[in-house]
């Protein structure tokens, strides 16, 4: 394994002024329209639906994916992929159902939804609630994981803090821009991640066929994975039975087979690209066509990132399985799953490692932008405009903004470098899901009654606020110890540390499904017509032809994927 050459430095370069350079003249092009903290924020009316499309993959496509998913692949195999195929199909239902919803109300924040909708308790609870969940969960997993992959691309973890920083000055450069800047960058950062991702899979597949004498051939690479490892190539995890070995064990705490897709999988999804404001955000400045085509685009795009994020990570399975990427897997002599996709970019070669370079970067800050915007937006219109100056100017509201990614980054960089929440020690792309799935019943029984059902009060909010997280908590931590590690509402199965625990997305499903009984329990006491319900009317549902031909092509292929692969 060798280190970077002098062409792949002059490649990352020339991408990062590409990047930076593209999104100086964005801003200065705009500048005149930056004061209103509506289109500093949302940039509104003027991203287009393929930006928004764009945008919205480069800031999910994160170091989580590139080196979590990556490393769930190699335990898991395909299974993972659950994740992104169904966000397709989440997708749908966003720009369908959910999207016309805050656009005929005229919501510009997440939190602005639930003041509106409920009382503003609820917002302000919720709005403090992401702020520490962005800043100290999402911007520091992603800079914690990118930084380890480049790290190990360098060579060494003794750069482990200096590129943390590097990244960090990156994000803030194009976050500073405003949503719009984010917005058109990200365009090039997509193309930059789909071509580094495609070339790191084209390699990582040729490894594979060289390993076992067969040339190079990128088929036949692909064939020897799915011949060595056929169980890698499963979507249903089945449930283990007596005897089962501990690896099958932990492949279904992770992915839970059937219970999976009837709870939590849904849950964190449309949770994630429904009701999360640093998704939304991109298509909340948008009209209702361009939105809707935007959100599409992004769930058609989904559907080929299992392709540049999971199968590097099956391809290391394979080659460590019979041999090979001993050293690369565990670094120091500490082996973890989310080597993988570090562990295959060491054998680019010289130019590709530039490029695969480039393509990680362009993820995780495309991550931290997107995030940082959204932190800057919450606080700024959620908490400082309405509580601390009232008579906040255009200008100061977009200063303060600017002021907030900057700190928000700071202590994401900070809390990185500490590790508090102990993300290296557990799967990175699982780490987000489950934290996030503390929360994620409550927030999305709250969203989706107060979206379609006129009689949720703003009692049961709260009451699914506390609900929620109350019995995420209970059956992540205490079910078992106090209820067994069987009853009629879940099975138990020893981790790899000898603890019984539930999978985390049954937890999730059985918080949603209690939450949502005593939501609808509590609004049942309430009055029968909530004078804050929105108003709905069919037409706002209504798809334009094109539109429903993006829907039923994403869904035919969908289809087509798990009939191969259940």
């Amino acid at each position: 394994m060798e280190k970077f050459a002098m062409v792949d430095y002059i490649i990352f370069v020339v991408y990062f002024f590409i990047v930076a350079g593209y999104g100086y003249w964005i801003y200065r092009k705009k500048t005149n329209s930056l004061s209103s903290s509506k289109d500093y924020f949302l940039a509104e009316g003027s991203l287009t639906w393929w930006a928004i499309g764009s945008s919205l993959i480069a800031s999910n496509i994160s170091a989580e994916q590139f080196i979590g998913m990556s490393g769930n692949g190699f335990e898991v195999g395909i299974a993972v992929a659950a994740y992104e195929l169904i966000a397709a199909v989440a997708l749908i239902i966003v720009a369908v159902w959910f999207i016309p919803v805050y656009l005929k109300n005229k919501i510009f924040t997440m939190p602005q939804f639930l003041n509106n909708r409920y009382n503003e308790t609820t917002s302000l609870i919720m709005a403090i609630f992401w702020l520490f969940l962005y800043v100290f969960v999402n911007l520091t997993s992603i800079l914690y994981l990118g930084a380890i992959a480049i790290s190990s691309m360098a060579g060494g973890g003794e750069s482990f803090h200096m590129i943390t920083v590097a990244l960090a000055v990156f994000a803030v450069i194009i976050t500073l821009g405003g949503m719009r800047v984010i917005g058109f960058t990200d365009v090039i950062q997509v193309v930059v991640l789909i071509v580094g991702g495609v070339a790191t899979t084209y390699v990582a597949l040729t490894l594979v066929s060289e390993h076992f004498g067969l040339g190079k051939d990128v088929l036949a690479g692909f064939n020897k994975l799915m011949e060595d490892s056929p169980s890698h190539f499963n979507l249903f995890v089945e449930k283990p039975g007596p005897g089962a070995s501990q690896e099958d064990i932990n492949k279904y705490l992770m992915l839970p087979g059937i219970g999976m897709y009837l709870a939590g999988i849904w849950i964190v999804n449309l949770n994630y690209w429904g009701c999360n404001q640093y998704i939304t955000q991109r298509a909340l400045g948008a009209d209702l066509k361009t939105a809707r085509t935007g959100i599409l685009f992004a769930g058609f795009l989904k559907l080929f990132m299992p392709i540049i994020v999971m199968l590097p990570g099956i391809a290391a399975y394979v080659l460590y399985k019979n041999g090979a990427l001993q050293q690369e897997m565990a670094p120091g002599g500490v082996f973890h799953a989310d080597n993988a996709y570090s562990a295959i970019l060491g054998y680019l070669p010289n130019g590709m490692k530039g490029l695969a370079l480039a393509a990680l970067t362009a993820a995780i800050v495309a991550g931290l932008a997107g995030k940082a915007n959204s932190i800057a937006t919450i606080f700024t219109l959620d908490i400082f405009k309405k509580y601390i100056n009232k008579e906040a100017s255009e200008a100061k509201m977009v200063w303060v903004g600017k002021i907030t990614i900057v700190v928000s980054i700071l202590l994401a960089v900070l809390f990185t470098w500490n590790d508090s929440l102990g993300i290296g020690g557990a799967g990175g792309f699982t780490f987000i899901q489950k934290y996030t799935g503390f929360i994620s019943p409550g927030v999305f029984a709250m969203f989706l009654l107060g979206m379609f059902w006129k009689r949720t009060t703003g009692a049961a909010a709260i009451t699914g606020l506390v609900t929620g997280f109350a019995l995420s908590v209970f059956f992540n931590e205490f079910a078992v110890k106090i209820m067994g590690p069987e009853t009629w509402l879940y099975t138990a199965f020893p981790n790899k540390a000898g603890v019984y625990e539930i999978p985390f997305q049954i937890c999730m499903g059985l918080a949603f499904a209690f939450t949502m009984i005593a939501m609808i329990g509590v609004s049942m006491l309430g009055p029968k017509v909530n004078p804050k319900a929105f108003s709905l009317d069919r037409s706002m549902f209504k798809v334009e032809p094109s539109v429903l031909a993006l829907i039923v092509v994403t869904l035919l292929m969908v289809t087509a994927i798990y009939v191969r692969f259940w």
